[in-house]
């Protein structure tokens, strides 16, 4: 089965998928994306035309990248404490709501638990986890000092991978899974 989880945002969207064994419960990730939206500088462009931009380019990569799967994990979130967080929280919602695909939503908090087992898990942790759980993966990377370093940016693909993990491990997916297998000859 092919999943793909996703970690929405206006800013910086983590996309990852890969490849689940259903009989030994195994993930092969097989690949990362982050898709980046920057604000437009143009001082004659409207906001709200600048934020349809950006969710354009939003979901046409999303839809590219979840043509090939089975089943899409999403990070829903949860509230916004300010107007343009309000913005990139709508834009984010009416994205996963446009999946045509079976759709399994996670919350922060299972997110994290499912990474790290602590539901206050911080940005570092979250990528450590990710990258010592698939260190073969093609995380972000920079040179600093002639020294190749992991980003900061692989907070979102991080969160994208652990957004797998804790939707597998969701009773609608063992539902899913049970079903599948009662059905399936």
């Amino acid at each position: 089965m092919i999943i793909a989880g996703l970690d929405p945002s206006l800013q910086n969207f983590g996309m990852s998928k890969g490849v689940l064994c259903e009989d030994t419960g195994t993930f092969n990730l097989t690949h990362l994306r982050l898709q980046t939206t920057e604000p437009s500088k143009a001082k004659t462009q409207r906001k709200s035309h600048d934020d349809f931009n950006r969710a354009t380019t939003l979901r046409k990569a999303m839809f590219d990248f979840i043509s090939d799967v089975d089943l899409v994990m999403a990070e829903v979130p949860i509230g916004s404490q300010s107007a343009r967080a309000s913005v990139s929280y709508g834009i984010s919602v009416g994205l996963l709501a446009a999946i045509q695909k079976p759709l399994i939503q996670v919350n922060p908090t299972e997110v994290k638990l499912a990474a790290t087992g602590n539901k206050t898990a911080t940005k570092a942790e979250m990528i450590s986890w990710a990258i010592e759980t698939y260190p073969d993966a093609d995380w972000l990377t920079k040179k600093r000092k002639g020294e190749l370093q992991f980003t900061h940016a692989n907070e979102h693909l991080a969160d994208s991978v652990a957004v797998i993990h804790a939707g597998v491990k969701s009773e609608t997916f063992q539902q899913l899974l049970a079903f599948q297998r009662k059905v399936s000859p």
